[in-house]
């Protein structure tokens, strides 16, 4: 008798039954038990007779079959039409289960494909790779499903009951809990059908008797519960047995199933869950006969090893159970760890050099890498953030274990700072700076500020709590710089030093350490991590650039991300759905595991609008100064394609968007209306929007009114602009030495004498002529020189320059 869930089920051993009957025998006719002589030409045909019921039931296992087999593959759209079919076959047999009862196999599909489809509408990454009609199809069968069951749910219950519980006895025991609940039929239906009940409770009782005796052979086995067969497919497999009765428990017997228990890992069909369960009573075992900590920390190494291969796709999660139970294992054996100080364990220990057992003089010694678990958890919560909603209270939850991850890398960073290698010190201290560099720190900033408005109390209550993250980050990055051998953690340090320092204001410090690394050089070269990690340094830095009015420094730090067009995709934030057809499955995969989690995103909105307002003050001026210059190039792409787009509008009305405000704001600074165009830019909607995400929306409000009032031409003096006398002084002093302005300043009188006006349009067109004649004439020349060589020395006389020469004097 077979332990695990049968897929057959009483109809079919009655169809096999009610298969061996035979039609009445006539005379003169010989018959075999299954078979019926016919003729002599059909002496080898043999043909079964079969009742009504055994021809429906047949139908219904068959779609039943098909429903399953369609389950397999996730063909919804199958599974529907062959429901449909499977509810009309059923509805044909109507005056069969009201005699008899509902199959029990028909009521196993009900519940289980409910089971399913709850399953899939569960799966969200599931359902975004279905296509739209088996979407569809999911959604409608669901709704069917739900609906059609709610008359069978005392069924349903009772046979989910059963499988909780037991799968040897399912069919036996489901069938008379089925028919408790079933009215019994009329006193003529029970008159014909006794013999046939009589018959069925005598196979009842023996297959009854026939369980029993299976349920105390396992009993008397200890194998425990009844394991539950995903798929329905039973597999033959033994559970592994801990420890015969009498047994003595020592280190080599514990050794020895431990070895037993790992060996099935990785084999098909093992159960993960039950190994887990395995090495934890393992451990318990180990605990309760004293074998030592080497013991129990080989046992814990392999307990977080196997929750970490819990998941055999890479892509996948762990479950919220087992996140709590692998951060529990790993605290549970730094504490061993730290509490044993005669406990040694690297990769580089063989296993047969291990020294599990105790012993007075001789330490532990234990293969094992605690930095690669830590490592790994690390990475699994990344996946945990990346795989949740960061709109749900679920990601909140998530996100307040980051805490308790942080404390174990620091509690590992103070272990192997004492008996860890140089190598492995500086991987630990990444891991830190890694959920250290891009979180601002409020008390940082206010001690680089000179802690103003703070009592001399606040600053050593500070100073008691511990150090900050400028601290921390200073103390890591500098032992990175120095220790490490592999420069590719040497510049994920460098571009989250920098990061750090960009986001906490410290502009020509971040500046410096970016010119002084040359990181630009060779970043293209670096795997996509690093160079995502680099865009995000970038964008930081030109917003940082941005905050302290630097706005030339600003533009060149973001013009490399914004005029790409995909700076959501170069700071690891999402995937473009236009070049989703560019990428296979398994490319859009990889990506997908490159993605920054929620918390650490930069706002985009906030991004484009520094690059855009930068440019804006950069490219205003530039063209309100060579209006009549033919070679004029454009400083930003980007911006004058917004500023088409605003023309192009037919009827404009006050601005909404981000983009529309830096458009008005344009176009009011080019009429020279200044005033205007600071209420573009700074007004309630751009503040809740942009400026008061920045940390010191103040400072930054200041800023661009500063910056935006000075950049027209100061001739007009303060009234205008409302700038102080010194430095409109301080403008036209360089605007004249920049050559920018032919005039001078008389200090007396306050006064601007202006040495001559700039051309009329005739003149600027005289001038692109002669240019153009120039250039025509250079081409002449090298056409003659490359076919006859020097033409006679005919242009080498000075005749060029004396024509560019008349045409000048002419205008």
């Amino acid at each position: 008798m077979s332990r695990f869930f049968a897929t057959g089920s009483d109809s079919e051993s009655e169809s096999s039954s009610s298969a061996d009957e035979i039609t009445p025998k006539a005379p003169g006719t010989t018959f075999t038990k299954q078979s019926l002589l016919l003729s002599d030409d059909e002496e080898d045909t043999k043909r079964v007779v079969r009742s009504a019921k055994d021809k429906r039931f047949e139908e219904l296992t068959n779609l039943i079959k098909t429903i399953r087999n369609a389950m397999k593959i996730r063909d919804m759209s199958k599974c529907l039409e062959e429901f449909e079919q499977l509810c009309r076959a059923f509805l044909k047999s109507k005056t069969i289960v009201d005699k008899e009862g509902v199959p029990p196999f028909y009521i196993r599909l009900l519940a289980d494909l409910e089971d399913y489809l709850n399953q899939l509408w569960e799966d969200k990454e599931g359902k975004k790779k279905m296509n739209k009609n088996n979407a569809k199809a999911l959604s409608t069968l669901r709704q069917k499903i739900r609906k059609y069951n709610r008359d069978y749910e005392t069924e349903i219950a009772s046979y989910k009951e059963v499988r909780l519980f037991t799968t040897t006895t399912q069919d036996g025991r489901f069938l008379r809990i089925r028919k408790k609940n079933i009215q019994p039929g009329s006193e003529a239906e029970r008159h014909t059908s006794e013999k046939k009940k009589e018959d069925r409770k005598k196979r009842h009782k023996r297959k009854e008797r026939l369980e029993e005796e299976a349920e105390e052979e396992a009993q008397d086995e200890g194998e425990g519960e009844w394991e539950k067969v995903k798929g329905g497919v039973p597999l033959v497999k033994e559970k592994l047995k801990m420890f015969a009765k009498g047994t003595e428990i020592n280190t080599t017997v514990v050794v020895k199933k431990l070895n037993e228990i790992l060996q099935a890992r990785g084999k098909k069909g093992t159960d993960r869950a039950a190994q887990i369960e395995l090495l934890h009573a393992l451990a318990n075992i180990s605990n309760e006969n004293n074998l030592g900590e080497g013991i129990l920390v080989k046992i814990k190494f392999n307990i977080i090893a196997s929750l970490y291969d819990y998941n055999p796709n890479l892509a996948a999660f762990m479950k919220a159970d087992m996140w709590k139970t692998c951060l529990d294992c790993i605290d549970e054996l730094l504490d061993i760890l730290f509490n044993n100080n005669n406990i040694f364990i690297g990769e580089n220990i063989a296993e047969d050099s291990e020294n599990l057992a105790i012993a007075d003089s001789q330490p532990f010694r234990v293969r094992g890498c605690i930095l690669t678990l830590v490592e790994r958890m690390d990475e699994e919560f990344t996946k945990i953030m990346q795989n949740t909603d960061p709109h749900s209270q679920e990601y909140v939850d998530n996100l307040k274990d980051e805490g308790r991850v942080c404390g174990i890398i620091d509690r590992l960073l103070g272990y192997l700072e004492t008996k860890g290698s140089t190598e492995e010190v500086c991987r630990v201290y990444l891991r830190r700076i890694m959920h250290t560099y891009y979180k601002f720190d409020y008390k940082a900033h206010r001690r680089a500020l000179g802690l103003q408005g703070e009592t001399k109390s606040e600053q050593d209550a500070e100073e008691s709590e511990g150090e900050d993250s400028a601290f921390i980050m200073d103390r890591l990055c500098k032992f990175i710089y120095a220790k490490d051998r592999t420069d590719r953690i040497r510049t994920c340090a460098i571009l989250c030093h920098i990061y750090h320092h960009a986001l906490h204001s410290r502009w020509y410090q971040a500046r410096d350490l970016m010119l002084m690394s040359h990181l630009q050089d060779n970043i293209q070269h670096a795997d996509p991590p690093v160079q995502i990690l680099y865009n995000r340094t970038m964008v930081q830095l030109g917003i940082c650039a941005f905050r302290q009015g630097m706005i030339k420094d600003a533009h060149n730090a973001l013009l490399d991300i914004q005029s790409s067009g995909r700076a959501k995709e170069l700071l690891g934030q999402g995937l473009l759905m236009r070049n989703m057809q560019e990428r296979n499955a398994e490319q859009e995969k990889i990506e997908k595991r490159r993605q920054v989690p929620f918390h650490m995103h930069i706002n985009l909105e906030l991004l484009e609008c520094v690059y855009l307002v930068s440019a804006m003050l950069l490219e205003i001026p530039y063209m309100a100064a060579h209006e009549f210059d033919a070679r004029r190039r454009m400083i930003s792409k980007q911006f004058h394609h917004q500023l088409r787009v605003g023309e192009r509008q037919p009827l404009l009305g006050p601005p909404e968007s981000m983009r529309e405000h830096v458009v008005a704001a344009s176009k009011s600074m080019k009429m020279g209306d200044w005033r205007t165009c600071h209420s573009f830019i700074i007004n309630e909607k751009m503040n809740s929007k942009v400026w008061d995400l920045f940390p010191e929306t103040q400072c930054v409000r200041e800023m661009l009114v500063r910056v935006i009032s000075s950049q027209y031409q100061p001739i007009t003096l303060n009234e205008m602009f409302e700038l102080e006398l010194p430095t409109v002084h301080s403008i036209i002093s360089k605007m004249i030495i920049n050559e920018e302005l032919m005039a001078s300043l008389d200090q007396p009188t306050q006064t601007v004498v202006m040495h001559r006006t700039e051309p009329t349009s005739l003149q600027n067109m005289a001038l692109q002529l002669a240019e153009k004649l120039g250039g025509l004439v250079e081409n002449n020349e090298r056409i003659f020189d490359l076919k006859q060589g020097v033409y006679g020395g005919y242009f080498n006389r000075g005749y060029k320059c004396n024509f560019l020469n008349f045409v000048r004097n002419q205008n």
